[in-house]
């Protein structure tokens, strides 16, 4: 497993960042004086759990993606794509706390990350049963 320890170190990185997105949620709660599991009663407090939430809708597709373009490609490309995805991800989360349309270029930086690893994942794959494991 030793080579897979960059794509190990981007899936730690991405479950840090939503970890923080979190604590962000938390944070907006004591803002907003609204304790769980009520979810709605202030804008900032909306924006941060659906940031947060809409991280993990993401989450399974980006990892599993990862995963398999590393295994099937490359580790090092799966790895910067999946900084790239982290990148977007906080993009995503701090314009969205901002302003809900504010959040649109971080959604598309992470879905472009996911979009190459999972394509490529799929097109390598698909093409190694077409051709014997080529």
């Amino acid at each position: 497993m030793m080579q897979h320890r960059w794509v190990a170190l981007v899936t730690l990185l991405a479950l840090l960042t939503y970890f923080w997105m979190g604590l962000q949620t938390g944070g907006a709660r004591r803002k907003s004086g609204i304790s769980a599991p009520a979810m709605t009663g202030d804008p900032l407090l909306e924006r941060t759990i659906r940031a947060h939430y809409n991280t993990l809708e993401w989450l399974p597709m980006f990892l599993v993606s990862l995963w398999l373009f590393a295994i099937y490609w490359s580790e090092l490309v799966a790895a910067g794509l999946g900084v790239v995805w982290i990148v977007g991800r906080i993009m995503y989360q701090t314009g969205y706390v901002r302003a809900a349309e504010k959040r649109e270029a971080g959604f598309i930086v992470q879905a472009l990350a996911v979009a190459v690893l999972l394509f490529g994942a799929l097109g390598k794959i698909g093409w190694s049963l077409a051709t014997g494991g080529a």
